[in-house]
């Protein structure tokens, strides 16, 4: 399956294209004209387009895209709304127009009922906004909203929906094995879930 993901450079992008590979798809990483694109695969395919001014046609020959992209919350409230809110947006729309037969979106924990009071409410509104453009936009879709990321790999123990603890963490590996999964099952389909690693006592 050729699958387009946005963010394939980023820290949790770089997991899923690995695993991807594994399971035996065929990823397209979209990236930037000036992204750093060698910690990818050499065999991986490479797709230019800017989150932030996205060009009708990316989503081209894709059955497949994931939004693995974001701000974190790190950046300043305009380019978290050109990335996290408008962009995701742009990309569910040329995704729909070019058949994608799924839409699987990394979004966040809290993104479900924003709190305006939290640190992060802006970006959380951004990701608000743009889970509910995916679940208007008759694409097949699947809503991932880990937890507290960390960089480990994890362990493939995970817990979602109202078992998840808001306090606990999720690592980055379990979060893309998610990712991927979410893709092809169809326990996954129409779903927006919270996640979190379980990790094994010391």
């Amino acid at each position: 399956m050729n699958i387009l993901i946005a963010g394939a450079t980023g820290n949790t992008g770089l997991r899923l294209v690995e695993q991807l590979k594994a399971k035996g798809h065929s990823p397209i990483a979209l990236v930037r004209e000036s992204s750093d694109t060698g910690s990818l695969p050499a065999d991986v395919a490479i797709r230019h387009g800017d989150l932030t001014d996205l060009q009708s046609g990316v989503c081209d020959g894709c059955e497949a895209v994931v939004f693995a992209a974001g701000s974190g919350g790190s950046t300043g409230p305009e380019l978290t709304d050109k990335v996290d809110r408008d962009g995701a947006k742009r990309l569910i729309d040329l995704a729909a127009d070019a058949g994608v037969s799924r839409f699987v979106m990394l979004s966040s924990a809290g993104a479900d009922n924003p709190d305006p009071e939290s640190d992060l409410a802006h970006y959380l509104q951004a990701k608000h906004e743009a889970d509910e453009h995916l679940k208007a936009s008759g694409l097949s879709y699947a809503i991932v909203r880990p937890v507290a990321l960390t960089d480990d790999d994890g362990e493939r123990k995970m817990r979602f929906g109202e078992e998840v603890d808001p306090e606990a963490k999720a690592a980055r590996g379990d979060v893309a094995a998610v990712l991927a999964n979410a893709i092809e099952d169809d326990q996954w389909t129409g779903k927006a879930l919270l996640m979190q690693s379980v990790l094994e006592a010391a």
